[in-house]
């Protein structure tokens, strides 16, 4: 894209810092260690998923990454800031979002974003017209002059993802934030964090709706017994075999062209209409689908079974247990 008429010297300059740097954290509480040893890097413009199971030091990494936690070893930055030694700048360009925020029962939806900037020194004004603009940007336009205790599941959540954006963060930790959200809510918030990801901020989701994280995350950290796995492990995940589904209105057809195809017999599953074969990597995928198109037979379905956060989440998981 770029067709320079004349060369120009590049002048060296410091490199912008990390929305999110992890670097070898550890924490313990007492004899239990909730994390070990997690390095990651988020960078602004990007939305990074943390998966890993129950128990893996998750919602640890995320209160220390909020400076709601001391980590006993290793260093964090968050806008650059060290969250212990510079913990108001932290909060000044932090947004969080915790699974489950509480709400003041008696205020407004309305009051309760106002209350929250003034507690980010807006004035009363300014705090007024912020709420405002959360509110409907997060659709409670009908309900902002309700008490928060009248909301559900799903709304208060909508309501907690508002307070978390109510000082205008540039770093963003959300912890569950799909979780009690409809189909129409979730997509909302698929296209509200790509939207101000594109605008610079650095997003951190915590899900385990791996699903719904894959259409929103540009990468993932995998976090099990509070140890990030290594670059070299997403690596192999990414490469190794995952299910595709293939669909074809002649299953006969398509099913003596997979085994025609060097595909295992016995090691062809059938789901309903589909059948289910185990790739290594789309290059493969692709050589297959070219085949099948070769031999005449009609495709209508060419998929992964799984995405790209479950499968991680799944091969890294089963290595982990061997």
């Amino acid at each position: 894209m770029l067709n320079p008429m004349t060369s120009i010297e590049l002048v060296p300059s410091e490199p912008e810092p990390a929305g999110i740097s992890v670097d070898n954290v550890g924490r313990s509480f007492g004899s239990v260690h909730a994390v070990r040893d997690a390095s990651f890097v988020a960078t602004p413009g990007s939305v990074t998923g943390l998966i890993g199971p129950n128990g893996s030091g998750k919602t640890t990494l995320m209160l220390m990454l909020a400076s709601l936690l001391q980590p006993d070893a290793g260093s964090i930055l968050v806008d650059g800031h060290d969250p212990v030694t510079q913990t108001a700048a932290v909060r000044a360009r932090l947004g969080w979002m915790p699974d489950v925020l509480g709400s003041w029962s008696s205020l407004s939806v309305r009051d309760a974003l106002i209350f929250t900037a003034r507690m980010y020194s807006m004035d009363r004004a300014a705090a007024a017209i912020r709420a405002a603009e959360l509110i409907a940007l997060v659709d409670l336009t009908e309900l902002a002059d309700s008490p928060t205790r009248v909301l559900s599941r799903g709304q208060k959540q909508r309501l907690s993802l508002a307070r978390a954006l109510v000082h205008d963060p540039t770093v963003l930790l959300l912890d569950e934030p799909a979780s009690g959200l409809d189909p129409m809510a979730r997509a909302q918030l698929r296209i509200l964090v790509r939207r101000l990801a594109s605008e610079g901020k650095t997003f951190l989701i915590s899900s385990h709706v791996l699903s719904e994280l894959d259409e929103m995350a540009d990468g993932a950290v995998y976090i099990s017994q509070g140890v990030t796995a290594s670059a070299e492990a997403l690596a192999r995940s990414r490469a190794s075999a995952r299910p595709w589904r293939i669909r074809s209105s002649d299953v006969v057809a398509l099913r003596a062209a997979l085994v025609a195809a060097g595909i295992d017999e016995a090691a062809i599953v059938t789901d309903r209409t589909e059948l289910i074969v185990a790739l290594e990597g789309e290059p493969a995928a692709s050589a297959l689908l070219a085949r099948l198109v070769n031999a005449g037979v009609a495709i209508s379905t060419f998929a992964p079974a799984v995405g790209d956060l479950e499968h991680a989440f799944i091969d890294l998981s089963s290595e982990e247990s061997k």
